[in-house]
């Protein structure tokens, strides 16, 4: 029942939010109607067709929460200066194809990290190393619904693929003292994307989703701020929180926040 009140709370925000900011421009492109003539709004030929995007990015996350193999948990705290200090990011990429108003995007990301926390109690180990892997690929579908040279709303839908390498390694070592396991899952997300035009070069983006299927809850929340350069580039810098709470039957525990600056370049390929 928690889950599914967490679910709800997480879903209502989402939709809060599309309300909140499409309201005042649905009321004024409403208005503007009816003050003029009516006409068929038909899509520019730079916005027919087919259209691709390339987002190269950087994340300097910090990562927190707790992690957990075989019945054994360990708190994870590394800081956005722990995580650049061990040169703990990997690879980050977004991909989104486009054709006409549906779109199809993709992001990747792969990161190592790892921590190091001393035993409240010390008999054959005065400490625990926790090392995790992660890999998340997040494809998605979506329709663009409102869109407009200054405003436009995407609705979008699509998984969340996780796949975690955990171990535990009780220090200083001996037989029997490390732990290790993998999981992989998938979880169902849906969410939105806003993008408003603050200046003739400058955008400012908001996007999330929510869901969960295997994972308790599974939700992200991203605010970019975009300056184009050129035609083909748009450099970018933002924030973005990532949570998930995956636990299956208490033999594996990710219950994980991510969260940090991102700065990344959007290279319009076609």
């Amino acid at each position: 029942m928690t889950t599914c009140k967490q679910r709800f709370w997480v879903f209502s925000i989402v939709a809060g939010l599309t309300l909140a900011l499409s309201a005042p421009v649905l009321h004024a492109q409403a208005q503007n109607s009816a003050n003029s003539s009516a006409k068929v709004d038909t899509p520019s030929p730079s916005d027919e067709g087919w259209h691709v995007n390339v987002v190269p990015y950087l994340w300097f996350a910090g990562v927190h929460g707790t992690v957990g193999v075989a019945g054994r948990e360990a708190s994870v705290h590394a800081s956005f200066r722990d995580v650049a200090n061990y040169l703990n990011l990997g690879v980050m990429v977004a991909v989104e194809p486009r054709y006409n108003r549906v779109l199809f995007p993709v992001d990747y990301m792969w990161i190592k990290l790892s921590d190091d926390k001393a035993l409240p109690i010390q008999i054959t180990a005065v400490s625990v190393k926790a090392k995790f892997k992660q890999s998340i690929l997040t494809p998605k579908v979506g329709y663009r619904i409102f869109d407009q040279k200054a405003f436009k709303v995407d609705a979008l839908f699509g998984i969340r693929y996780w796949h975690l390498d955990n171990s535990l390694k009780l220090q200083p070592s001996l037989t029997g003292n490390t732990f290790s396991q993998s999981a992989d899952w998938v979880d169902a997300v849906a969410g939105g994307r806003f993008q408003v035009a603050l200046a003739p070069r400058v955008t400012a983006t908001i996007l999330g989703d929510a869901g969960g299927v295997n994972a308790r809850l599974d939700y992200q929340v991203v605010g970019l701020l975009g300056f184009r350069v050129s035609k083909k580039w748009v450099l970018q810098a933002g924030y973005r929180y990532l949570y998930v709470d995956y636990r299956p039957q208490s033999t594996f525990v990710y219950n994980v926040r991510q969260s940090g600056i991102v700065l990344g370049a959007t290279w319009s390929v076609k």
